[in-house]
Order: structure tokens, then C-alpha cells, then sequence
């Protein structure tokens, strides 16, 4: 029981955290929106949000990876059978090695190429450097799919696969995102509908993210639905409650990332059949973004006063 307690909490965090940008973007286009459509997307928007993306995603990831059928699949997500658990469990190492890789690849493009507040030292310096993304990812993805040839070659396949996901999600993002930037300017003259489609295909896209760090946790899909659930409840909350508060904790995006870097590393380690304790994915995640929450909180203070004086 704690074990599980454990790694729904670890689920939950890790979800809010990492969707703390998502959180932000929203509460600015819904305050350019009618009082009944941001009411619609609140309900229906989370609705859709928990139970379909995080509800749909871990499924068909099992079915991808597993070789199941979808009704084989649904009944392996909610079954105890030791044939089915021997089917994830052979087949894990692909599931493992594809997240493995998106996770980096997507970390490695945070810390290259987006826009930050710099937590650590080096980030400012590698930031400057930020077309090295380009040799990093290539050289890293080489290195994943040489390693996995001489072992089993299907991994390299999924490695290549988690890569290929990454470049589509990011590229949707980027789009998704400029057009929420229009919006938010007054540059888009859209509806409060087409408003509430581009949130819910962002939410879309970040959703990925969660689903896949999420099996560094456990390859349990119902832990995964109740940790992500409520996780993304709580990225609601935050949009519609606190998103001033959270814009005020500058760090917290570097602490998502690099616990997304941590959760790669873990899953690719596993994926070469090095054992790491279950327990170990959940504690970190914890104690990195409770490192970046602190440090945020120390930030805001030394503003607070030197506004003050």
C-alpha cells in the first residue's frame, strides 16, 4: 500500500508540474473568453482530458508495445493473470526504450533551445550554444539505436519511434502554441469555440509527455489513470485559481524537466535490463522539483525585498 500511495503521489506531481506552462497559457486564453465557454472547458475540457487522453494513451501504448488486440489490451490494463503480466513483461523493454528516448529528446531540447529562467549553472551557456540540440539529439540517438542492434533489434526500432513521436508532438506544440500566442495578442479573431478546440489540442499534446514519464513509474495502467487524473485535475485548479501564484515560482519548469531527464535515463537503464528499485523514480521526483520549488521560493523572496527597499 505504500509502494502505491508512493507512486501516485510521484504520478500526480509529476503531471501538475509538467504541465505548469499548459496551465499558464490556458488561464490567459480563457480570460479572453465568454463566462459559459470557459465553463464548458473547466467541466467538459477535464472530462475529456482525464478520461479520454489519459485514459486512451496508456492503452494504446500497451497495444503498440505488447502486440495484444484492443479488447486483449483493456482486459491485460485491468487484469492480475500471470500469462498477461508475462506479456507486458517480455515486451517491456520496448515500451521502455521508445519513452526512454522521447523523454531525453525532450529534455535535451528544453535545456538547447527554449527560453528559461536559469536555475543552474552551465544552462545560460548551453542556451547560447542552442544549435547544438541538433548534434546532442543525433549523437544520442545513434549511440541508443547502436547499443540496441547488438542486443535486440526491435529496440532500435522503438527507439527510432520515440524520436520520431517527439519531432511530431514538438512540432504540433510549437504550432499549437503560436496560435494560442495570436489569440492571447488579439491577433486571431477566433471563436470562443476554435478557442476551446486549440486548448484541448494542446492539452493533447502535453498530455504525451505525462502518459510516457509515467511508465518510469509503473507499468500499472490503473495506477497511471488515477496519478495522471488527478494530476491533471490539478492543472486545472491551478489555471483557474493560482496560475498568479505559479508564475511567481520561476524554477518550477526546470524542475519538471529534469526530473523528465532523470525518468528517461531510469527507463532506458531499464530497458538494457539494469534493475532500478521501483521506489527510486517517485523519491526524486519529489526531491528534484521540491529542490527547484524551494529555490523558486527563495527567488521571491529576495524580490519581495528588494522591492521593498
Amino acid at each position: 500500500m505504500f509502494g502505491t500511495l508512493l507512486t501516485i503521489l510521484g504520478l500526480c506531481l509529476f503531471e501538475t508540474i509538467s504541465s505548469v506552462d499548459n496551465a499558464v497559457i490556458n488561464a490567459e486564453v480563457l480570460g479572453k473568453m465568454s463566462e459559459r465557454a470557459r465553463r464548458w472547458f473547466l467541466l467538459w475540457g477535464m472530462l475529456f482530458a482525464v478520461l479520454l487522453l489519459r485514459g486512451l494513451l496508456p492503452w494504446g501504448i500497451v497495444i503498440l508495445t505488447t502486440g495484444l488486440t484492443p479488447i486483449e489490451a483493456f482486459k491485460a490494463t485491468w487484469s492480475s493473470e500471470p500469462q498477461v503480466i508475462e506479456a507486458i513483461e517480455q515486451s517491456k523493454h520496448l515500451l521502455l526504450i521508445g519513452a526512454g528516448t522521447f523523454l531525453i529528446l525532450l529534455f535535451l531540447h528544453w535545456l538547447f533551445r527554449e527560453e528559461k529562467k536559469f536555475g543552474l549553472i552551465g544552462e545560460k551557456f548551453i542556451y547560447t550554444h542552442g544549435l547544438w540540440f541538433y548534434a546532442c539529439s543525433s549523437l544520442f540517438l545513434t549511440v541508443i539505436v547502436w547499443q540496441s542492434v547488438s542486443e535486440r533489434p526491435l529496440m532500435a526500432f522503438a527507439a527510432t519511434i520515440g524520436s520520431t513521436i517527439f519531432f511530431i508532438t514538438h512540432g504540433f506544440k510549437e504550432n499549437a502554441e503560436e496560435m494560442e500566442r495570436r489569440m492571447i495578442r488579439g491577433e486571431s479573431r477566433s471563436s470562443d469555440w476554435a478557442k476551446i478546440f486549440y486548448l484541448e489540442a494542446i492539452d493533447a499534446a502535453f498530455s504525451i509527455d505525462g502518459v510516457v514519464g509515467a511508465f518510469a513509474f509503473t507499468l500499472s495502467v490503473p495506477l497511471i489513470l488515477i496519478g495522471n487524473g488527478i494530476g491533471a485535475i490539478g492543472v486545472r485548479y491551478l489555471t483557474v485559481q493560482n496560475i498568479e501564484q505559479v508564475k511567481k515560482l520561476p524554477f518550477l519548469k526546470n524542475g519538471a524537466m529534469y526530473s523528465i531527464l532523470f525518468l528517461g535515463i531510469v527507463m532506458t537503464m531499464e530497458s538494457f535490463g539494469i534493475h532500478v528499485p521501483a521506489w527510486l523514480s517517485p523519491i526524486m521526483t519529489f526531491f528534484i522539483i521540491g529542490w527547484f520549488l524551494c529555490k523558486s521560493v527563495r527567488h521571491q523572496k529576495i524580490l519581495n525585498f528588494e522591492t521593498l527597499h
